[in-house]
């Protein structure tokens, strides 16, 4: 009768052995999850691949040097060659200014009104920007014309049209600067002159 006792109080072989596969099933479905996951949050499985650095133009803070800042050619009598002085107030970032050599003229919507002005542009990244303000000045020109000829008369009188105007030459800029560079990089647009004819 103890021969008996002994039988039924040991578990089936095969029992154990579908309880220990089941285990090892389990950690190993777990440990899967965990790596791909580690892989596809950039933890491990990186030296492979190339990472890429971002090339797009900087904030630059004021008195660092700018890399890529235009080369200026001081005139006689301008003081060319003068450090540039921040102050220490307002916004961390330093502004650099673009002006557009020609004035813009166009007719405004639906009207017999032209609308004649000269623009600048400000940045607060680093040189490349003002760079390609000017390397794609004609494409930039021309897209800013087509925002003026589609400006209502009434938004050249107000305060609130003119400031949807600047935001909308801005975001045109950017677009442009996008398309053929990668990245806009144009905070605002300034009105120089603006004359309603």
């Amino acid at each position: 009768m103890s021969d008996k006792k002994e039988k039924e109080a040991r578990p089936k072989k095969g029992k154990g052995m579908m309880v220990k596969v089941g285990g090892a099933l389990v950690l190993l479905a777990i440990g899967g999850g965990a790596a791909f996951g580690m892989m596809e949050a950039g933890i491990i499985g990186h030296a492979a691949e190339e990472v890429k650095e971002d090339k797009s133009p900087k904030l630059v803070r004021k008195g660092e040097e700018d890399p890529y800042a235009p080369k200026t050619e001081g005139k006689e009598g301008e003081g060319g060659g003068e450090a540039e002085v921040d102050g220490e107030g307002g916004s961390e970032y330093r502004t650099a200014y673009y002006s557009f050599s020609e004035e813009f003229t166009s007719n405004l919507k639906n009207s017999e009104s032209l609308a004649q002005m000269s623009l600048a542009a400000s940045t607060r990244r680093d040189g490349r920007v003002l760079l390609w303000l000017k390397k794609h000045e004609l494409a930039i020109r021309s897209a800013l014309l087509v925002v003026l000829a589609d400006t209502p008369e009434a938004d050249a009188y107000t305060t609130e049209g003119k400031d949807r105007l600047q935001k909308r030459l801005t975001a045109a800029i950017n677009k442009v600067l996008t398309e053929n560079e990668g990245f806009g990089g144009v905070d605002e647009v300034y009105f120089k002159s603006f004359l309603v004819q």
